[in-house]
């Protein structure tokens, strides 16, 4: 059974010290000069922002950032000489995450460690702690509790956070948050009233629209590959990617060598998506999704079927940034809503 403790708000801020002056990165939610919240490196407890104020970008970049070097290469007559990037990171510690989002991360782990054993992205999450926070809800465009998450949800985090009337609840999911807890014990008390998260806070959060049965709907998508809903559906996309961008589980990337000069360069692993007309695009000039409602449904079949035929669960955390993001209102809760209803008709 995994630990339970309590901290206050005084104890946090001293963590936070604690953290910092040990040499720990820490990462939380905290005012951009925009004004917009965003997970940003922080020094100092004030930074972060303790409210229900929804990131506007996920973790991800955080462990697969946007652009990142593999290796780096040299040209002689004879030879060429291949300089390796770092793969092991300096200790980081997330604090006060969404749980959509350590969710996401958990998501990716599963593709990164599939055939391949992803080094940087790995490197990256040895070295970090998730310390999630429940969520107290954020607008309507979320819909966790619809692909089987909720504003309490544990999936990925090392430690979740429950905000209560005097303090958190602090509660060890993992090794890594038990060690956590065992390496700062005086910041940590023993679970008190006062520290109680208030009672049924969540029980409404998390969606306006039911659970989806997962399976119904991987059915469904499996027979209608051609279906004319597709293609009205997609109508709206501008194919702009940015649902891809602000995704927690969106994880396609591209590999390009760029030179630099006539005899070095660099090879680069930079973010893509499904989502733009260039990404299937052969050498040959054929392109097997030529048409948006094409690439659309790519988007909708990875999350839905593909990824779940692999691992056994969506590719889809319920963050709703998709909806929030999309210049053309493209409203996932919805669409999978409309498949969920033409999968259940499917079976009467």
């Amino acid at each position: 059974m995994m630990t339970t403790k309590s901290i206050s708000r005084d104890g946090l801020a001293s963590l936070v010290a604690d953290l910092v002056g040990g040499g720990t990165e820490v990462i939380a939610p905290s005012r951009a000069p925009d004004g917009e919240v965003e997970y940003r490196r922080v020094l100092r407890f004030d930074e972060i922002v303790w409210s229900d104020e929804m990131p506007r970008s996920s973790l991800k970049e955080f462990f697969l950032p946007p652009s990142e070097p593999l290796f780096s290469w040299r040209q002689t007559r004879s030879d060429v000489t291949i300089e390796p990037v770092p793969t092991r990171f300096g200790p980081r510690v997330v604090l006060g995450a969404r749980p959509c989002d350590v969710a996401g991360v958990a998501a990716v782990d599963a593709v990164m460690g599939w055939d391949y054993r992803d080094e940087l992205w790995f490197g990256r999450r040895e070295a970090t702690t998730l310390v999630s926070s429940a969520c107290g809800g954020v607008d309507g465009s979320c819909f966790c509790r619809m692909v089987g998450l909720s504003p309490e949800s544990e999936k990925g985090a090392d430690l979740v956070l429950f905000p209560g009337d005097g303090g958190h609840l602090a509660k060890a999911v993992t090794e890594k948050g038990e060690s956590f807890l065992s390496a700062h014990a005086a910041r940590f008390g023993e679970t008190t009233d006062e520290a109680k998260p208030v009672a049924d806070a969540n029980a409404g959060l998390g969606g306006g629209v039911a659970p989806a049965d997962p399976a119904a709907i991987r059915a469904w998508l499996s027979e209608h590959f051609e279906d004319p809903m597709w293609e009205s559906i997609a109508l709206r996309c501008h194919g702009c990617g940015a649902c891809a961008a602000v995704c927690p589980s969106c994880h396609c990337f591209d590999i390009v060598d760029e030179p630099e000069g006539l005899l070095e360069g660099t090879r680069r692993r930079n973010w893509d998506t499904c989502q733009t007309a260039r990404f299937t695009v052969h050498a040959s000039g054929h392109n097997p999704r030529a048409d948006q409602s094409a690439r659309f449904r790519q988007r909708v079949m990875h999350k839905f079927s593909i990824y779940p035929a692999k691992f056994g669960e969506v590719l889809c955390t319920g963050c709703g940034r998709c909806a929030r993001a999309c210049p053309a209102g493209m409203d996932l809760p919805e669409i999978v809503s409309k498949i969920a209803a033409l999968a259940a008709e499917a079976v009467r």
